[in-house]
């Protein structure tokens, strides 16, 4: 199956909003995301209107959408997966963070291309030179760690305790500019 990569645009906030609670219902969301369902399905219409509107406008966090299609009939379904870059200017580095796609997506090949946009995103900025990018993995999300391995992510030996459970650990990774 193709995929189209392309940043979300703000009026998108209705599909957004469903797979991000698509993703936190998955069963790998309780080690993969630190913003629980419960939390989220609280959040009024304007928090998702804002998110998108974020997303798009690509200053302080892009956010990368996946789709089959493009303008198409496909544009009118569910997106495929996401992804999501934080700009950290003050470290000349992004954060990748928000990464998902739907279980009938994995092994096609789709976080692969989320993860080729969002680095070649980073690695263009204008505004400033970015030297790396980072992001955080569970230490029990071990397929995660083995695709972020495979694209070339070392641990950096940062590490802090999970947010949600601080007995647990998540280890930093990063990928240096070629």
């Amino acid at each position: 199956m193709s995929y189209v990569v392309r940043g979300i645009k703000s009026d998108e906030w209705p599909r957004l909003r469903e797979l991000r609670m698509a993703a936190l219902a998955d069963p790998v969301a309780r080690v993969a995301f630190v913003e629980t369902y419960e939390r989220a399905a609280r959040e009024p219409d304007s928090f998702w209107q804002k998110r998108a509107e974020q997303g798009e406008a690509g200053e302080e966090l892009k956010t990368f959408v996946a789709e089959t299609g493009g303008d198409g009939p496909g544009a009118e379904q569910p997106f495929a997966g996401m992804a999501v870059v934080l700009a950290e200017r003050d470290r000349a580095q992004t954060h990748l963070a928000g990464v998902y796609t739907r279980p009938e997506c994995r092994g096609t090949g789709l976080a692969g291309e989320l993860f080729r946009t969002a680095l070649e995103w980073s690695w263009e900025l204008p505004e400033f030179r970015v030297e790396r990018v980072r992001l955080w993995v569970h230490e029990q999300n071990e397929r995660a760690r083995a695709f972020y391995a495979k694209l070339g992510f070392a641990e950096t030996g940062g590490t802090m305790p999970y947010p949600n459970r601080p007995e647990e650990t998540e280890y930093e990774l990063a990928l240096y500019r070629p």
